[in-house]
């Protein structure tokens, strides 16, 4: 059955104030996760903590959402604030040993950087393979394994350029190898399918104010049971231990599940948000979304490049994503965004580039008018 975008773009109230192409720095929220958000501040506002176990029942509800989402285990899904967190968690978790490695892409986002920098001062080498335009396959990466990696981390989806990894060849080259994939998934989950267990991922971290159509400060962290004993938490609460409920105790003995990453009181409003904007994703399909973003980012970029813009990232549809960066003809990056909000388009400068990022309820239509904008606002700034 083809995809009804008029249906869910009645879900999305931005669409009758501008043409939002901006997903790739934060999501419009739908009405659902709207109503989902205002259901449990009523609940408190009217009644407290007596539905208490309503939340209860919540939070194991989103988890089994979002392992079918990746196609993981309940007990392997952990909440975060955000995707920083859950990189944190895993990265401070192991056990690490002076002169091991972890390899990485030159030009990561800060989220999936600074956590693994920091352990050079417990004596870990940080080994970055070069990007080309914005573009790093496996074999590159594959080739900076030694005997001393133990951890490779990428992003699922590079946030300036768009290019998407082949995470199942990556997983199984690294479980050959014998070392960890970490994804931080943020740019792509919700818009392109994943299987953790397929793709040998041990962790795996991501807000859901981007591609997943939820609220900021609402993120989950996988960690595969195989590798969980591994990750010990490096911050803890009274909600990481085996006996949480039971406030005399002072056993320090770990959940055995990922619960044990949950170092206190969760934001509970947060998590209604994030389960009411994975169901919808649910009901729509991932592999739907996934080609009806492709559809997009290729008209789009089709129609970028036959205008003679430079676009920077991937040119062909196995290696993109929902984000296409362009670099202005004329004036700077900043400006040019300036210039298309005044005509009621949102999108962001990135690195010096333009970088326009639409969802599977944008249009056609929009597409091709934030190409004729281009080209006015081009004008506009050639004049100025």
């Amino acid at each position: 059955m083809p995809l009804d975008v008029q249906y869910y773009r009645a879900l999305f109230p931005v669409t009758g104030s501008s043409i939002y192409m901006n997903h790739a720095a934060v999501s419009p929220i739908s009405r659902r996760v709207r109503d989902a958000m205002a259901g449990l501040l009523d609940d408190v506002h009217y009644f407290g903590v007596e539905h208490w176990e309503a939340w209860m029942e919540t939070y194991d509800a989103v988890r089994r959402s979002l392992a079918q989402l990746l196609n993981a285990d309940p007990g392997e899904i952990a909440f975060a604030k955000n995707t920083s967190e859950g990189v944190s968690t895993f990265a401070n978790g192991l056990d690490w040993r002076a002169g091991d490695e972890v390899v990485s892409i030159e030009g990561e986002f800060p989220a999936n950087y600074y956590a693994w920098k920091a352990l050079e001062k417990r004596g870990v080498v940080l080994r970055l393979v070069p990007a080309e335009q914005g573009r790093v396959s496996e074999e590159p990466l594959l080739r900076a394994l030694t005997s001393r990696t133990r951890v490779v981390t990428v992003s699922f989806v590079q946030y300036l350029s768009g290019f998407r990894l082949d995470l199942e060849r990556l997983g199984q080259a690294c479980a050959a190898h014998g070392c960890l994939l970490f994804v931080d998934a943020i740019q792509g989950l919700g818009a392109f399918p994943v299987d953790v267990k397929r793709a040998n991922i041990a962790g795996l971290a991501a807000d859901s104010h981007k591609w997943m159509l939820g609220p900021e400060g609402s993120a989950l962290l996988y960690v595969n049971r195989q590798v969980m004993e591994r990750i010990t938490p490096s911050e803890l609460g009274w909600t990481s231990v085996r006996h949480w409920g039971d406030f005399s105790r002072r056993d320090l003995s770990w959940r055995d599940d990922a619960r044990r990453y949950e170092c206190g009181t969760l934001n509970t409003v947060g998590v209604y948000g994030l389960g009411a904007a994975v169901n919808l994703l649910h009901e729509v399909g991932i592999p739907n979304i996934a080609e009806r973003i492709l559809d997009l980012t290729e008209r789009l970029r089709d129609g970028l490049l036959a205008r003679g813009h430079s676009v920077f990232g991937p040119r062909v549809r196995e290696e993109a994503s929902g984000i296409v960066s362009f670099v202005p003809r004329q004036g700077d990056a900043e400006r040019l965004v300036e210039r298309f909000l005044a005509h009621g388009v949102q999108v962001a400068a990135r690195g010096g580039l333009v970088r326009i990022s639409p969802h599977f309820y944008n249009t056609e239509e929009e597409i091709d008018r934030v190409l004729e904008i281009s080209r006015e606002v081009e004008s506009q700034v050639s004049r100025s």
